[in-house]
């Protein structure tokens, strides 16, 4: 699941970014992004600390 909510954030970013204007951004596209790309440091986050969780209980082993 996080893994999937990763992609889809980074989608919504990579769309936002693609309408940004040359000039004038408006404030609410401003507060879009930064409320995306926490979202995403806090799936990114999470992700990594699942992962080493299932490392440190031995579940990185064939």
């Amino acid at each position: 699941m996080s893994s999937e909510r990763i992609k889809e954030l980074e989608k919504q970013i990579a769309e936002l970014k693609r309408r940004w204007p040359a000039h004038s951004v408006p404030p609410t596209m401003l507060q879009q992004l930064d409320e995306l790309e926490e979202e995403l440091e806090r799936e990114r986050k999470r992700a990594t600390e699942k992962e080493n969780d299932a490392k440190a209980k031995g579940h990185d082993r064939l």
